[in-house]
């Protein structure tokens, strides 16, 4: 891929506006319903981009300039819950305010930073330029993740357009 900065800046520069109008336009109600057991709602997709936002990229991004070893992030056991009083309008108007923050942090960064590393508790050495794609693919797989969970009642609800949603259909 050519222009790779260029390219993460375009993907997580997408993802603010993306929350931002899907909080605004959908009911609380289809964003925090779970696509199937042990499935994130989209609630849950934007909150772990929150605590990611706060947590772990930035953070990830100075340790790999400063050639710092990182840990790894464990949603699971790190990441918080969305709070009840939260609204999801507020919950994505703060993940554009950490994002913004993040974006401004990442203008540092230039093709030459792209071969330092930094050792991952888990993974091992990653470099710079691996970060970057793993950025914007999280935030992408997030956010297939969310319309996969906001789809489920539309596919039910679909009769017999049915067969055209087998592969995100998670009721299977």
């Amino acid at each position: 891929m050519e222009n790779v900065i260029a390219q993460v800046k375009a993907v997580l520069s997408t993802t603010a506006p993306y929350w931002k109008t899907l909080t605004e336009t959908l009911s609380a109600d289809v964003l925090t319903r779970r696509p199937a057991p042990g499935e994130w709602s989209a609630m849950e997709c934007l909150q772990h981009l929150v605590d990611t936002e706060r947590m772990v990229f930035p953070a990830r991004l100075q340790a790999l300039l400063a050639g710092r070893d990182f840990a790894a992030f464990n949603p699971d056991a790190q990441g918080t819950q969305p709070a009840d009083s939260l609204t999801p309008a507020s919950l994505a108007a703060e993940f554009a305010r950490l994002r913004s923050a993040s974006l401004a942090e990442l203008e540092q960064v230039t093709e030459a930073d792209f071969p330092r590393t930094a050792r991952h508790s888990e993974l091992g050495i990653v470099t710079m330029a691996e970060f970057l794609h793993e950025w914007a693919a999280h935030d992408l797989n997030h956010m297939v993740q969310a319309d996969r969970a906001v789809m489920q009642p539309f596919i039910a609800g679909c009769g017999p357009w049915h067969r055209y949603f087998t592969d995100h259909d998670m009721a299977r």
